[in-house]
Order: structure tokens, then sequence, then C-alpha cells
């Protein structure tokens, strides 16, 4: 249990531990990990046998890292000191993981089959925030929850060594599942009823916006495809269907697409290929540096698209990017280089500056690329 200041439910929490684990013959200890409280909770905890790890680094994560590090069990089962889950539900979890899986997660929501108790879930949370982030989890991840939220949940201890978490703060629950689900290991999902919170002398720690942010951020970095690539291929789509109504000078319900819609379009596409090539290097950083688990994928476009191949197609479209804009400087010539049509002229000048410019992000994504595998190697 993560402990900051709860020395008003405390004993409850590791009473009902105790009690849970004799009553069911399992074989465990209580391990307290204390954020810096000041309130007396540590002596609390060694008063009723449990064991005390101090840990200086502040943050959920970080109390739940150094705990879980010091546990001497097969098995960890994890949640909060604050009474708001009852620990007499932990054989529960065990029996889960005694059937070989390697993550079982606690769900409070109603769509999970759990209860939540008048009073103990906040409105927005628990019609909004919580079952929103539940479904990214389980759409951009596969995970195979309904709480995403949900800080009470059991692992094996090997499995939580593959993840190799990283995050301090409250993200620390979503990068297990995340990397859980990721990784392809086996979990399973345990309803449960939430309580209110039984504390007296202090607001809980959750934030809403706050936390809530720092989640979709942690859901979007770790989904480099929702983060760019997608956004990017609709910015490319939409440029392209620019350039099919305005290099034909399309006139629909009255509009005439010419070059200014050439200009808007070459906008979206420069912008969305960007976004498309973020998407790439961050996938491939986020492999390289273990984030992220390989990706097939990503494996098969590498080895097909080597950086000389990659370098060859890039310079060829630089290359006509280049040639067009040498047309528009030509086509001024003819004209003694005076007063131009600007909306003819433009009709060069604008796909020539738009190739040129893919051209040269390309160049720079294939040695970025090529950098990052020299590391993975």
């Amino acid at each position: 249990m993560p402990c900051l200041n709860e020395v008003d439910t405390l004993a409850t929490c590791i009473r009902k531990v105790q009690t849970a684990m004799a009553e069911h013959r399992i074989s465990g200890e209580v391990v307290i990990a204390d954020n810096g409280s000041t309130d007396g909770s540590p002596a609390i905890a060694a008063s009723m046998g449990a064991r005390v790890i101090h840990v200086e680094a502040r943050g959920y994560g970080s109390a739940l890292t150094g705990g879980i590090a010091a546990a001497r069990g097969r098995y960890v089962l994890m949640g909060d000191a604050d009474d708001s889950y009852d620990f007499a539900e932990l054989p529960r979890f065990v029996e889960k993981l005694r059937e070989g899986h390697d993550l079982v997660q606690g769900c409070r929501l109603e769509s999970g089959g759990g209860r939540i108790l008048p009073g103990a879930m906040p409105f927005l949370h628990r019609r909004w925030g919580n079952p929103m982030f539940s479904s990214a989890a389980r759409s951009w991840f596969g995970a195979p929850i309904h709480d995403v939220y949900c800080g009470m949940r059991a692992f094996t201890k090997d499995h939580y060594a593959s993840l190799d978490q990283r995050c301090t703060g409250m993200e620390f629950a979503t990068e297990m599942i995340v990397k859980s689900s990721l990784g392809g290991a086996r979990m399973a999902e345990v309803p449960i009823t939430l309580h209110p919170d039984g504390r007296q002398s202090h607001a809980p720690h959750l934030r809403t916006f706050r936390d809530g942010w720092r989640t979709l951020r942690f859901l979007l970095v770790y989904s480099p495809r929702w983060l760019f690539l997608m956004p990017g291929l609709l910015l490319i789509t939409v440029g392209l269907v620019g350039y099919a109504l305005a290099l034909p000078r399309v006139t629909a319900l009255g509009v005439a697409f010419d070059a200014h819609t050439l200009l808007f379009a070459s906008l979206s596409i420069i912008c969305g290929y960007q976004a498309a090539l973020f998407g790439l290097l961050s996938k491939v950083f986020a492999v390289s540096e273990g984030l992220l688990p390989p990706d097939p994928r990503i494996q098969r476009l590498t080895r097909r698209l080597t950086l000389e191949r990659a370098l060859a197609i890039a310079i060829l479209v630089m290359v006509l990017g280049v040639l067009l804009l040498l047309l528009a400087v030509l086509q001024w010539g003819s004209r003694d280089f005076g007063r131009l049509d600007y909306a003819d002229t433009m009709r060069l000048v604008i796909p020539g500056v738009t190739l040129t410019a893919l051209g040269f992000q390309s160049i720079l994504a294939a040695f970025f690329i090529s950098v990052l595998a020299l590391a993975r190697r």
C-alpha cells in the first residue's frame, strides 16, 4: 500500500489484509510504502506487524515502485490505504493469479460488473473520465479491462519486472495496463465494490483535471498512431482532395477552386506529412528504447525501405519540386521578369514548393531513422 498521511484508515486496511490472508491460508506480508508521512502512519503500520518501506522520491508511482521492489512474495497485490477498497476481496485476485494470469485488474464500474457505493466516486469520474480513458485503453491498446484507474490489482512479480515501468506519478497504474496489453500478458478482471473514502483529516490526493490530463497525455504518447499518424493521414487526405479540386479548376455550388485552394491544400499536406513522419519516428524510437514492444509492420517497412531506397525516393520527389519551380522561373523569364498571372504561376510554384519540402523532410527522416536503428542494434 502506498501511504501518505493515512492515519485515519491505515490500521483498518492492514487489519483487513491480515484477516483475509489468515482466513484463506495465504502466506504473505503487508508492505507499506511510506512516501513522507508526518502524521504517525509508519508507526501505526509497524505496530501492527506490517513492513514499512520509506520511499524518498515523491509520487504515487514512486511509492509503488519502492514497495513492489521490496515485496518478497511471488504475487503482489497493490491497493490504496484510504479504505475505499475492501481487502477482504484479496483471495479472488490470488485465485486468478494461481490460474495462470499475469495481471488481475479490479473493476469498480458497472460496465465490468463492479459496484460503486453512494459517495464513493465523483459523478464526473464515474460517468465520463474513467469510462472514456478505459475505452481508449481497450480500443487503442487492446486492454481487456473496463476500469483503467482502479488501483486495486494483483500481478506476478516476474511480470512486473518485465514491464520496466518508468512513470512516477498517477500514470503508473495506466502504464502497467498499457504495457501489459502491448506485451500480450494474460489479464483478467475481478469486479469489486468501491467504498467511500474513509479519510477525514485531508482531502483525496487525486486531482480531477490535472490527473485526467496526465492520463490522456500518457495514452497519446504511448500511441503514436493516434497522436501523430491518424491526424497526419487525415490532413494529407484533405490536402489531396483540395488538389483534386484545384488542379482542374473545379467549380461546385458556385465555389471556384483555384490557386488559393492549392495553397491551403499544400499546407494541409505538409503538416499532415510531418505528423505522419513523427508517428513513424516515435514508433521506432519507442521500440528501440523498450517503451513499446517490437512492431512487425515497422520491422517489415524498415527492411524493405532501406536508407538508400528512401533517399532515392526523397531525392526524386525533391527534384520534381525543383523542376516545377524552375518552370515557374522560366515562365517569369518569358515575360521579361515582369508582372505575372499569379493564378497560373502559383499552379507551378505551390506544387513545386510542396514537393521540395516533402522531399527534404523525407531525406532528414530517412537519416534519423537510420540513427535510431543503429542505437537499437
